[in-house]
């Protein structure tokens, strides 16, 4: 199989791992795959970039600002307002001059901008109704993995492979005992604790 939107790769998965043949290589390629979602489960967001811009749906907080999901890249952003509430987003808003996107240094930390500011004169329209009146055409999700995502993928992901001969997570037996492998996700999720977003656009 192809991994999709993975976190790290086989062959450095490999090399973490340090397996230097190809037997494993798909169950590999799919708890790779597994390991990345499970972290994205974790942050609440995803941490890989949309290759292309996609549209979706906000309702405004007031009339001058719109929390929205992670946007990785103002290339190919668009943001419309639908004046009349009827679904149709007519009015097309200008980046750097009728609105700028937040946190202003989001670009040079390598996170992503989370919230659309009107700065001009035109502010998004009261609500009428619960239609949504911003329209967001944006490329979602981060613009670099970050480091600690990357190595929480290779942590989780060789957890996953060892599991498969640790029957109960059972390693081994000394003459103390079970050798038993930590709680599965206890290391990923305080690695990832910090980037959780509680906010659902």
């Amino acid at each position: 199989m192809t991994i999709t939107n993975g976190y790290i790769t086989l062959a450095n998965l490999k090399t973490y791992l340090k397996i230097d043949d190809t037997v494993d290589d798909v169950i590999l390629e799919k708890i790779i795959e597994s390991a990345s979602r499970s972290i994205d489960r974790i942050a609440n967001r995803r941490f890989y970039l949309d290759s292309t811009a996609t549209a979706r749906t906000y309702r405004p907080i007031g009339n001058l600002r719109v929390q929205v999901d992670d946007i990785g890249s103002t290339t190919g952003l668009v943001v419309k307002t639908d004046p009349n509430a009827t679904g149709v987003y007519q009015t097309t808003f200008v980046l750097n001059q009728d609105y700028i996107v937040e946190p202003t240094n989001a670009a040079a930390l390598g996170r992503p901008y989370t919230t659309i500011t009107i700065v001009g004169p035109t502010a998004f329209s009261l609500p009428v109704n619960y239609w949504p009146q911003v329209e967001v055409t944006a490329k979602w999700g981060w613009p670099t993995v970050p480091d600690d995502v990357t190595e929480a993928t290779y942590i989780l992901s060789a957890d996953l492979y060892k599991r498969r001969d640790s029957v109960g997570g059972v390693l081994g037996l000394s003459e103390l005992g079970a050798i038993r492998m930590s709680p599965l996700g206890r290391d990923i999720a305080a690695m990832v604790r910090a980037y959780k977003r509680e906010f659902f656009a």
